[in-house]
């Protein structure tokens, strides 16, 4: 099987949202959906931000990177990061927003603080989505570190690899091929079935089935 083509930003969370790096991840977004199936949008996240990291912030930057980070949540494409030490802010977003997480050994997970208590973003409502309100509380409020293995154990990260390259290489090849349109669908099906009733979800199931029912009578036998 050959193996998908592979579309790769780094983020620096070192710094915080700027327009550059909402433009950066937008031309990602941009790439992958030009690419079309197959693509592989792969994310290089690490760093944590310096103490006075807001200072000088911009509400209407925050809102354009989130979005951003909504628009990769939602690519019809197989997603996938790797992080690497210290990992917070702008680098913790785009982790916890891609499909499939790599962590090298000595990797820490961290909300960043605002001065006062941790960064009220996005990551948080992720962090809680993925764990749970119990086992997300002690990092949501205190802003716990959590680390590589106990990510793995918690399902933050899908491997812990003392060689990054080849994990995220390994993922490619096994899920590469499937990208595409449905897999955004089963993806917000993901998404919404953690909070969603069986009466509320049951109609998004079975369009889904519907659109696989009709894709499948279609194909030649």
């Amino acid at each position: 099987m050959d193996e998908a083509p592979a579309l790769t930003l780094a983020v620096d969370g070192r710094r915080p949202p700027t327009p550059v790096a909402v433009k950066e991840l937008a031309d990602l977004c941009d790439r992958v959906e030009d690419t079309g199936p197959g693509a592989v949008a792969v994310l290089r996240v690490a760093g944590m931000p310096d103490p006075d990291w807001v200072t000088g912030l911009d509400t209407a930057v925050v809102t354009k990177w989130e979005r951003t980070l909504r628009r990769f949540e939602r690519l019809p494409a197989v997603t996938v990061a790797v992080a690497a030490g210290d990992t917070g802010g702008c680098a913790l977003d785009a982790l916890l927003a891609a499909d499939l997480r790599v962590v090298a050994p000595g990797t820490r997970l961290t909300l960043p603080a605002d001065g006062e208590a941790t960064w009220p973003g996005m990551a948080a409502f992720r962090l809680v989505r993925l764990l749970g309100a119990g086992r997300a509380r002690r990092a949501v409020l205190f802003g716990d570190p959590v680390g590589a293995e106990e990510a793995l154990a918690l399902g933050l990260a899908d491997e812990v690899s003392d060689d990054p390259d080849r994990a995220l290489a390994d993922l490619v090849l096994r899920y590469g091929d499937g990208g595409g349109s449905e897999l955004a669908v089963r993806r917000q099906l993901l998404l919404d079935d953690a909070t969603t009733s069986f009466e509320d979800a049951l109609g998004s199931h079975l369009a889904a089935c519907d659109r696989a029912l009709r894709r499948a009578a279609r194909e030649p036998a």
